[in-house]
C-alpha cells in the first residue's frame, strides 16, 4: 500500500451529505459511513482503497472505483461480465463482491464503487520484493490458486488471464482469484467455438500456445498452463518467458517444451509461429 498522504478529504461542492474525496488523480464521492484510509492500487480499469464503513468499524474493506463504465460499448460489458461473476463465485480463494454502492442518481451515473474484502497486497509484488519465500509458501499459494481455479471451472468458467497481478494476498497469506473482466462462461462446455480469445487479450508471459496461435478451441488448460507459469516465476523470482512479441513467446515455449509433432505443426496457420517449431 502507498502512503496516507494520496488521500484526502475535500468538500464536496455540491453538498449533501456524501463525502468527496481525493486519490491519486481521481475522486471517490461516497456515502458519509465510509472514510478512505489508503490506496491500494490503481490501473487501466479502475482505482482501489482501503475504507472503514463507520457501521461495522473493525472490518476494513476495499473499495473499487470503476470510470467510464458506460463510455463504450465493449467496457460496459466488460463491467457487466465481471460483475455477475464475482457475484456468482463464492468461494475462499475468489474475491467476490461485498455490494455495490448505490449512486446518487441515474441522470449523473457514470462510475461504480464496488466493496469487498480488503487484500493487503498481490502476488507481482510479493514476487517482486526482498521478502523470503520458502517452498512452504510457493506451496500454499499454488494450492490456493488451484483450489480456486478448480471451482470456477466446474462453474463453467475461464478466468483466462491469471497472472501474479491477479492473484491478491493479505497478511496471513491467504490468496484470492480477482480480476474477472477478460472471464468467459460457458454452461454447457468449455470448448466451445463462443471461446474463441484473440491473441492480444491475455497478458503475453502467461498465455498458453492456442491462444497465440489462435486456435480454434480451447478450454480450462489455457489457465492451468498459466498457472504454470505462475509457478515457475514463483520459484525463480522473475518471470519465466518474458518474449516482447508474439513470436519470440512461441520460441520461448519451444526452447522451453520442446517442438510440437508434424501433425499438429501442419496445423498452424501463421507462418511466422510455424518457423520455431
Amino acid at each position: 500500500m502507498v502512503d496516507k498522504s494520496k488521500v484526502q478529504e475535500i468538500p464536496n461542492p455540491e453538498g449533501g451529505d456524501n463525502r468527496l474525496w481525493k486519490v491519486v488523480g481521481t475522486t471517490f464521492l461516497l456515502p458519509p459511513n465510509y472514510e478512505v484510509i489508503e490506496v491500494v492500487g490503481s490501473g487501466a480499469y479502475g482505482t482501489v482503497v482501503a475504507a472503514k464503513d463507520t457501521n461495522d468499524p473493525d472490518n476494513l474493506i476495499a473499495i473499487k472505483k470503476m470510470e467510464k463504465v458506460f463510455e463504450h460499448k465493449v467496457f460496459a460489458q466488460r463491467t457487466l461480465r465481471e460483475l455477475k461473476i464475482m457475484r456468482l463465485l463464492r468461494h475462499e480463494n475468489i474475491l467476490s463482491i461485498k455490494s455495490i454502492i448505490r449512486p446518487e442518481s441515474l441522470e449523473t451515473f457514470s462510475e461504480l464503487y464496488i466493496t469487498s474484502d480488503l487484500m493487503e497486497t498481490d502476488l507481482s509484488t510479493i514476487i517482486k520484493s526482498k521478502q523470503a519465500l520458502t517452498d512452504e509458501h510457493i506451496q500454499f499459494f499454488l494450492y490456493q490458486i488451484l483450489r480456486g481455479l478448480k471451482f470456477q471451472h466446474s462453474s463453467g468458467i475461464l478466468h483466462r488471464d491469471l497472472k501474479p497481478r491477479n492473484l491478491l494476498v493479505n497478511s496471513n497469506c491467504d490468496l484470492r482469484i480477482c480480476d474477472f473482466g477478460l472471464a468467459r462462461a460457458n454452461t454447457n462446455t468449455l470448448m466451445t467455438p463462443s471461446a474463441q480469445l484473440t491473441d492480444y487479450i491475455a497478458t503475453r508471459w502467461y498465455r498458453a500456445p492456442e491462444v497465440i496461435l489462435s486456435w480454434a478451441q480451447y478450454g480450462p488448460s489455457i489457465d492451468v498452463w498459466s498457472v504454470g507459469c505462475i509457478l515457475a516465476e514463483m520459484l525463480r523470482r522473475k518471470p519465466l518467458m518474458p518474449a516482447q512479441n508474439s513470436a519470440e513467446q512461441m520460441k520461448m515455449i519451444v526452447d522451453l517444451t520442446g517442438s510440437p509433432d508434424a501433425d499438429l505443426i501442419a496445423k498452424i496457420q501463421d507462418a511466422d509461429n510455424k518457423q520455431f517449431m
